[in-house]
């Protein structure tokens, strides 16, 4: 039985001054055409397989709305042109339809709709009722995603934009970092300078901001490579969050997949943002700094049946969601309501424009792929034969730019850690928790270090990957920072509003005897010297580090492991934290760290260690020691221990540089003590030794310090061979 509709109450007629010419059915979108009379005009196009009609809408500087219904339907897109028209009008799309929710039809023309390949967005979504496609207070909720609400949602909604950009990027020069050099930092764009105190204050937490000198100087005096930058796609605020005075902070509620988010502008919405987005990647390009994005396919912000119609539900909502078994409801393998149907060919290719445009108009160098999993799911599970992952892996711009997989989704089978085929790099959380663990005192072998401090080889090898395709981690936006870490053993999340239920129970943390700030210094001795160890040992392992944003500076979230509501000084990089000696000597170190993995390729492998000497009678590339000095034995793996020796013996790598000449290096002996009591390590015979780092002595190293003595608690020793070990 059909559930009853709510009365309607018609939006007023807007009669147009003239119909669209039949305009051209690619590309999609709205492109403008200059022209030769200067005048020019728009071509709007729009695929939507199952509409009956669609109505173009377009908005004056006053607000009032014309619709020009489109005349033409060419391979199931909609297409017009206006003359006219010009960068800067904003629009956007009403489609009519069946309004069937059983069967997945979901068309209802009193929704303003935005344009999936809308270049900008202006305006806000304000979360009003009238957004959602259904009766949102329906006396019975169970039915209330079947009632259609016929409201006009135009005045609580966002529109697209027409944008015209002709720039042809001749004077940028991307830095194109090989991967075994990369070194990621990942930051929030507004956050990064929301308390800079050397941007201007009407730039900070804009991409003006992040493009500043002031700014860019911190990255470049780091030694960092890359930023990756959180989601900059048009979001949207889910409507929980304003029932409780917050906003979607991190930004993984994107609507709007070619449009750069316009509340990271201080140029204006109406276009002025890409622009700025382009100016920023400019000024990083010229620092020598790759950009990549954090991008969320997997979902969009209209959630689940009952959320707002706010682009591609009212368009063809059977043609780009992944619907239930009974087709009313979705399939959810996000935990955001919804999952991006990449079966669909549209879908593959929505997705496919959208990384080409910002790679080859938006000059970006890279992306990582939020939920990875979910956007390789076929009829039957996951699978890595992918129309999705084809597509763009035989890309000829794709193929080139840097691919990185959060390697998991929500769904059964979803956990595909090291299953992601070549090209592809993956955020690898068993390096985040093997590391964290040894450092915790939670493990009671290092077979499970071992392989991560080499490159993670049981990961990637096999097929046919390298070492860089691990991107290695200790933290990340998403859970404590590396000064909370070590801080607490809990998490803190009640500004949230979930009354701490949100945000995961696993942080694999160890607050050094106390939890919270304190004043105890044996605690905050120890503290710090756990952020050294996991610092460094990040930054000295193979494969590709990422650091997150501020923890090279103490920065906390006051235990908080879920911070993407909070817009304020929860998230935001507290620079005043450099002015204490304790966070200046960090930021020092880690520079210091960048500095020594870029001088010495052994610290960052293109290839995975063979465990074989060179030559006959020589050290093999890599060996591991027990604490006597003797070499490991398959037997010692498993046997009891938090102390591991690794010798990198840069005489015996399988590189060679561009010439084709072997390539040689130092080679390096790295101690780690895991344990809670001192130990005398026997050092192997290879030597002598010179000190770089101890980190129960920070400035050892770099002012002298001694190479021989116990290893203190909790610590770590990099030694540096001051001749290559031969037999």
């Amino acid at each position: 039985m059909t559930a009853p509709q709510e009365a309607s109450r018609p939006a007023p007629a807007h009669l147009p001054p003239a119909a669209p010419w039949p305009g051209s059915w690619q590309p999609l979108g709205a492109c403008y055409r200059p022209g030769t009379d200067g005048r020019g005009g728009t071509n709007f196009a729009l695929w939507a397989p199952g509409a009956e009609a669609v109505e173009l809408c377009v908005f004056d500087e006053d607000g009032a709305e014309t619709r020009h219904p489109l005349p033409e339907q060419t391979f199931q897109t909609w297409h017009g042109y206006l003359p006219g028209v010009g960068p800067g009008t904003r629009y956007g799309y009403r489609v009519h339809g069946r309004w069937d929710p059983w069967t997945g039809a979901r068309w209802n023309p009193a929704k303003l709709l935005l344009d999936p390949y809308a270049r900008a967005v202006d305006g806000v979504f304000t979360g009003h009722a009238a957004c959602c496609g259904s009766v949102r207070d329906w006396p019975e909720p169970q039915a209330a995603d079947t009632v259609r609400d016929n409201r006009d949602s135009a005045p609580y909604t966002a529109r697209s934009v027409v944008v015209h950009d002709d720039d042809d990027w001749a004077d940028d020069h991307r830095p194109k970092t090989p991967w075994a050099e990369t070194v990621i930092y990942e930051l929030h764009v507004a956050g990064f300078t929301r308390r800079h105190p050397g941007v201007p204050p009407e730039l900070r937490g804009s991409y003006a901001g992040l493009g500043h000198p002031a700014a860019i100087e911190h990255l470049v005096s780091l030694g960092v490579t890359a930023v990756e930058l959180l989601p900059v796609h048009q979001f949207a605020d889910e409507d929980f969050l304003r029932g409780r005075g917050l906003a979607n902070y991190w930004g993984y509620n994107s609507i709007a997949w070619f449009a750069p988010h316009g509340g990271y502008s201080a140029s204006g919405t109406r276009g002025q943002q890409v622009g700025e987005f382009k100016r920023m990647v400019r000024a990083l390009h010229a620092a020598g700094i790759e950009v990549i994005l954090d991008v969320v396919y997997n979902h969009t912000a209209e959630g689940g049946e009952q959320g707002p119609t706010l682009s591609l539900r009212g368009i063809d909502n059977a043609g780009y969601y992944r619907l239930g078994r009974g087709r009313r409801g979705y399939t959810d393998y996000t935990g955001c309501g919804n999952t991006l149907d990449t079966r669909q060919p549209q879908a593959v290719r929505l997705i496919t424009d959208s990384l080409r445009y910002w790679a080859a108009e938006m000059g970006v160098d890279g992306f990582r792929f939020d939920l990875a999993a979910a956007l390789t799911r076929g009829s039957d599970g996951v699978d890595m034969h992918h129309p999705l992952l084809a597509a763009i892996s035989q890309d000829p711009l794709l193929s080139r730019v840097k691919l990185i997989a959060e390697p998991w989704d929500l769904g059964p089978g979803g956990y595909q850690v090291g299953n992601f085929p070549p090209l592809w790099a993956e955020w690898n959380d068993k390096y985040r928790d093997g590391v964290r663990d040894f450092w915790r005192g939670a493990r009671a072998d290092v077979a499970e270090l071992g392989y991560r401090l080499s490159g993670s080889s049981d990961l990637y090898q096999l097929g046919g990957r390298r070492p860089y395709a691990s991107v290695n981690y200790v933290t990340a936006h998403d859970g404590f920072t590396l000064r909370d870490l070590v801080s607490y053993n809990a998490k803190h999340n009640q500004a949230n509003g979930e009354d701490n239920r949100d945000g995961t129970d696993d942080n694999r943390s160890w607050n050094c005897g106390a939890e919270g700030e304190t004043d105890d210094p044996a605690v905050i001795e120890l503290r710090d010297r756990q952020i050294r160890n996991l610092l460094a040992t990040l930054l000295l392992s193979t494969g590709v580090p990422m650091l997150t944003a501020g923890d090279e500076m103490g920065r906390t979230q006051g235990g908080n492991n879920n911070a993407y509501c909070q817009d304020n000084e929860v998230s935001w990089v507290d620079w005043s934290l450099l002015d204490e000696p304790r966070w200046q000597s960090l930021r020092e170190l880690t520079a210091r760290l960048i500095r020594l993995r870029r001088r010495h390729p052994v610290l960052r492998q293109r290839a995975f260690f063979s465990g074989l000497a060179p030559l006959p009678g020589q050290l093999p590339d890599l060996t591991w020691y027990t604490a006597r000095g003797n070499e490991m034995t398959p037997a010692d793996w498993p046997a009891p221990t938090a102390v591991l020796g690794m010798l990198l013996n840069g005489g015996a790598m399988s590189e060679r540089d561009r010439h084709g000449c072997p390539l040689t290096d130092d080679s390096f002996l790295l101690l780690l003590n895991g344990s809670a009591r001192p130990v005398e390590f026997t050092l192997p015979p290879r030597g002598p030794f010179e000190l770089l780092l101890d980190t129960a002595a920070p400035t050892a190293g770099a002012t002298g310090g001694t190479v021989g003595g116990p290893l203190a608690p909790r610590s770590l020793r990099l030694l540096r061979l001051l001749r290559l070990p031969q037999s």
